[in-house]
């Protein structure tokens, strides 16, 4: 998962809106934060400010780790 992770980062970091992430906008509880997927079922969590320009990296794991379901 590791290495599939760092991949997806590095993807982020050139295009933060390659379709093949999925980068959507979170609901609910975590309105406000964004996420992209990593696999089918990983996802990263994210924040960000001021555009792209700076992102703050808040939870990587499973969907049910990520959202608490």
């Amino acid at each position: 998962m590791r290495t599939k992770v760092i991949a997806a980062l590095e993807q982020f970091q050139r295009n933060p809106y390659d379709p093949d992430l999925k980068n959507h906008a979170l609901k609910g509880p975590f309105i406000g934060k964004r996420a992209f997927h990593v696999t089918g079922d990983i996802r990263i969590m994210f924040l960000e400010q001021g555009g792209y320009a700076v992102v703050l990296m808040l939870k990587v794991g499973t969907h049910a780790q990520v959202y608490g379901k």
